[in-house]
């Protein structure tokens, strides 16, 4: 069984990355507990899972250990607060910390200090399956992560500075792609009938790595999945204003080791033509051993052997 929190980027592409090296297996993302217990068949006496991979999810977590699933439980995100505060799952998160095998996506150059995190292992990068874009591209993909984000900091967000960014892309590059994880209402609102060439859409709904290999252009929240998907592909990377602190945190982190321009400015002509295009200039700061792309690789292999030989 595989699940995730549906209204966090970095938990839809985590869960899409890790599934890739899972073959045939069937996403289930559970929504309350009645569904939980309805999607594994324990209900009516089937059997349950072998195994399940949840990302962020704790109370999803909780409710399968509950079943006797075995969980391998994985933090795909950046969080600038404890384990569990930002979702509301602490109690769940600390009820299971012995009991889940628990990950945590960090890239392995990505400098600390760290939180604890209920003695989670860290992965290493959550690469995509596929490590090259295509030959052929066109626009702009702007990757917008709103969760844990403050209300009136997101709409404002929206309100301005996006709008601007959203016409200076279609402008400069024909069209752009806005693909955000929650909020979509002020998204939608602030960008309707904006220019053509604008499609917003949300994450759990597109493939995010595929419109990532067909766009010229990459401007993404600070966030790990964008950062690995940049990293992965040693695609230019822009960053969008932080929103939030954890993004802010994040973004800060990210600039000690690798330098990562910020789309302040919708006019300046360096965010729309990266001067490393089709380079790796921007990448080649990264210490080689800790450049570590395997994390989705580990995951999945995590969850087959915990399918084979449960705890």
């Amino acid at each position: 069984m595989l699940a995730c929190d549906e209204e966090q980027l970095d938990s839809t592409l985590a869960l899409r990355r890790v599934t890739a090296h899972l073959g045939d297996l069937s996403p289930v993302n559970p929504v309350d507990p009645e569904a939980l217990v309805d999607s594994v068949d324990l209900a009516s006496g089937g059997a349950p899972p072998d195994a399940a991979l949840v990302c962020d999810d704790d109370v999803a977590t909780a409710r399968l250990l509950d079943l006797g699933v075995p969980v391998v439980h994985l933090r795909s995100g950046h969080r600038a607060a404890p384990d569990g505060a930002t979702a509301g799952g602490a109690a769940a998160a600390a009820a299971t910390a012995d009991r889940a095998l628990r990950r945590l996506h960090r890239p392995g150059w990505l400098p600390g200090p760290w939180p604890s995190a209920a003695g989670a292992r860290p992965t290493g990068a959550l690469a995509p399956v596929r490590l090259t874009r295509n030959r052929v591209r066109e626009g702009t993909l702007l990757l917008l992560s709103v969760w844990g984000v403050p209300g009136q900091e997101a709409d404002a967000f929206a309100a301005g500075p996006l709008r601007a960014l959203v016409r200076a892309a279609v402008a400069r590059t024909g069209r752009c792609e806005v693909v955000c994880d929650t909020g979509l209402a002020p998204v939608r609102s602030a960008l309707d009938g904006l220019a053509d060439g604008v499609r917003v859409s949300r994450a759990a709904e597109v493939d995010v790595d595929a419109l990532h290999a067909a766009a010229d252009v990459f401007l993404a929240a600070p966030t790990l999945g964008a950062l690995a998907l940049a990293q992965a592909r040693r695609a230019p990377l822009v960053f969008l204003p932080p929103l939030g602190s954890a993004q802010r945190e994040l973004a800060a982190r990210v600039a000690q080791v690798v330098p990562v321009p910020l789309a302040t400015d919708p006019g300046d002509p360096s965010l729309w033509v990266p001067p490393e295009a089709g380079g790796t200039g921007q990448w080649s700061a990264l210490d080689p051993a800790l450049d570590d792309l395997r994390g989705a690789q580990r995951v999945a292999r995590t969850l087959r052997q915990l399918s084979l030989a449960p705890l």
